[in-house]
């Protein structure tokens, strides 16, 4: 994205903001609350009231398209909320993830399978009645359906007990080791930027530092500002 400007409505929240995710590369973006980090991944996909700049995806202009049409470009998204549909079984949330295809790939329900075998065992479970992350496991899997080149996951760990972080993390690496670029907005700042290639640290929706993790995580003026010490 190059000169973003992007709110909802008429209030503006993010003010020239450049960022770039390259193939196959784990980027993440941290910052204080209310800094602009969700309505980066959702101007991304196409869910908030664009203002200006560009967002561009394979040298295809994607700014301002709806949803569906990002999608078939090749961009899976998870929000931080209400990213299952909790009425529907674990089988049919990942169906959703392929409704623009006349069928469900059996390959791509297989390999969400493979990588969350939880979500094979509960296949005919309510997704409403599954716990925090099993649910995020099941947004994942969801979004991964159609294979995409960039997947955007929204505070992924968000919710979850301690005990279950680490292993959600080493998910997200899995996906990304197996060729799938990542952005991810995320509050737990340091583990993230020990994990990303590259982070983004936002402020009042505008760019404050980009560099690689450890180098945003050893900075001492970023581990003063925005990582507590």
């Amino acid at each position: 994205m190059r000169n973003l400007d992007a709110g909802y409505g008429d209030l503006q929240i993010l003010t020239d903001v450049d960022m770039d995710v390259g193939s196959s590369e784990y980027v993440t973006i941290v910052g204080p609350n209310g800094a602009g980090k969700s309505t980066v991944m959702k101007s991304v996909f196409g869910l908030t009231a664009h203002m200006g700049g560009t967002v561009t995806f394979d040298n295809a202009d994607i700014t301002g398209r709806r949803p569906e049409e990002i999608i078939r470009e090749g961009i899976g998204y998870v929000p931080q909320n209400e990213n299952v549909f909790s009425t529907l079984s674990v089988r049919e949330n990942l169906e959703m993830g392929a409704y623009i295809l006349d069928s469900v790939p059996d390959d791509a329900l297989e390999a969400v399978f493979n990588r969350f075998p939880i979500l094979r065992e509960r296949q005919d479970q309510k997704a409403g009645t599954m716990s925090g992350g099993q649910q995020q496991m099941l947004a994942m899997g969801r979004a991964l359906m159609l294979e995409p080149e960039l997947l955007l996951l929204d505070e992924p760990s968000a919710g979850l007990a301690p005990d279950l972080v680490d292993d959600m993390f080493d998910r997200i690496d899995g996906i990304n080791r197996d060729g799938t670029a990542v952005l991810m907005v995320e509050q737990n700042a340091k583990e993230a930027l020990q994990r990303c290639d590259r982070g983004y640290v936002l402020a009042n929706g505008e760019n404050r530092y980009m560099d690689d993790g450890d180098v945003l995580l050893n900075d001492e003026q970023v581990r003063q500002d925005f990582l507590g010490g």
